[in-house]
């Protein structure tokens, strides 16, 4: 741990007390409480995966970490008298206060890292934390300080009717949240009532620069809020690059499929190579039509992980085209680490994510059809490049450090705050 902070003081000239001060932030070791609401494991959750990878990096450098996490999995085993508050633990979320406030007695951590705290522990953990002197970390995954289902989509486009109200009657309207007027008006309701909650996190970390945005336009002050994407292990050494097109996705409308079907067969068969669509979903009968039509498309299902580095590696171009603002798509993460470059749309977080290495097209049918061959055709010139900017950029030995100086940071202002 000293060796990450201890060269931002050699060379200054510091006073005894500021060089102390220096050396005992050094050489504590942090200890974070991390705060997150599992996702059904039924329905695959990239979020669950970040949570847990980057647990396992911080345990690796050194910090101390205590998970506090409940699960939607376990929402069918509550006692009854749980299941009867139910409705409002979005709110308040009664147990999961009584059960952090022990943690925080007990383990007495430097911060509190939040990630989702949606519907169990509500985002009163942050009123929890602070109220017994403990700063609050957030990694905001989606958009939902504004938007019932956290997407800015809904019935098949980019929608921000909420935006800007002190209470989300449209999401109410259209059922946002899980189809549901009633859950939606319970989810909106929670929303306005926590809006001051989340204005008093003391520091948020946005995945994207869009995110950062987002943060912004709800009223977070710049100084709050860094930019801090996800990182995912490391696979080693990019295997050759093999050829065609690799989709994988949740199969539903916002994700793309229909546009990337628009645009594949304006090609001959086999003119790009091959492509291999892996997933399931609402749209799964769209991906199975077009390989029953097609002798170039293949549909692959649900896959595994290890299943899903295969295909990968046959692949030389890795598609992305999420027709909503999609925060920051892990499979574009996978396929840079893997050396494979990513033709994706330019929408949300993309952009961020490819940098100059990729290619990030309109969300249309023609210019999405345009850029297949092209991204083709170049594979070869942009797959080591893709590999090096997920090196410099999305290692987790580079992410895991910025995130450590985070804790570092507030540990620091919060020892400032009691002398």
């Amino acid at each position: 741990m000293a060796d990450r902070t201890l060269p931002q003081v050699r060379g200054e000239r510091l006073d005894l007390g500021q060089l102390w001060h220096a050396l005992t932030v050094a050489f504590i070791a942090v200890k974070v409480v991390v705060a997150h609401n599992r996702y059904r494991e039924a329905i695959p959750s990239g979020e669950n995966v970040i949570v847990d990878t980057e647990i396992a990096q911080l345990t690796a450098a050194g910090v101390e970490v205590v998970p506090f996490q409940r699960a939607s999995d376990s929402i069918g085993d509550l006692p009854l008298t749980e299941k009867a508050l139910l409705p409002l633990s979005p709110i308040f979320g009664r147990a999961a206060q009584k059960d952090l406030a022990d943690v925080l007695r007990r383990e007495r951590p430097d911060v509190v890292h939040l990630h989702n705290p949606y519907p169990l522990l509500s985002p009163w953990v942050v009123r929890t934390a602070q109220a017994h002197g403990v700063p609050v970390v957030q990694t905001v995954h989606n958009y939902r300080q504004v938007c019932s289902s956290g997407l800015y989509f809904r019935d098949g486009h980019n929608c921000q009717d909420c935006r800007g109200k002190l209470l989300g009657w449209p999401a109410i309207q259209h059922k946002c949240y899980r189809g549901s007027a009633a859950q939606s008006a319970l989810m909106a309701t929670t929303l306005a009532v926590h809006r001051p909650t989340w204005k008093s996190v003391d520091r948020y970390i946005a995945l994207t620069d869009r995110i950062a945005a987002h943060l912004g336009d709800y009223g977070i002050p710049g100084e709050r809020i860094v930019i801090k994407p996800n990182g995912l292990p490391d696979p080693g050494e990019p295997a050759p690059l093999g050829d065609g097109f690799l989709y994988a996705a949740r199969l539903s409308p916002e994700k793309g499929l229909a546009l990337l079907v628009d645009a594949w067969c304006r090609h001959p068969e086999f003119a790009l190579g091959h492509l291999r669509i892996a997933g399931d979903g609402e749209l799964r009968p769209l991906a199975e039509q077009l390989a029953a039509e097609r002798a170039d498309v293949t549909y692959l299902g649900i896959i595994d992980q290890a299943a899903m580095a295969v295909e990968r590696r046959a692949a030389s171009v890795v598609v992305a085209v999420p027709t909503w603002n999609d925060v920051l798509p892990t499979v574009i993460l996978e396929a840079m680490a893997a050396g494979r470059p990513v033709l994706g749309t330019a929408v949300g977080g993309i952009p961020y994510l490819l940098g100059d290495v990729g290619w990030a097209v309109a969300p249309q049918a023609a210019a999405l059809a345009e850029a297949l061959p092209v991204a083709r055709a170049e594979a070869a010139r942009f797959a080591p490049l893709a590999r090096q900017r997920y090196l410099s950029e999305f290692h987790p030995d580079v992410l895991t450090r910025r995130l450590i100086e985070i804790y570092d940071e507030l540990r620091a202002n919060s020892q400032t705050a009691l002398r």
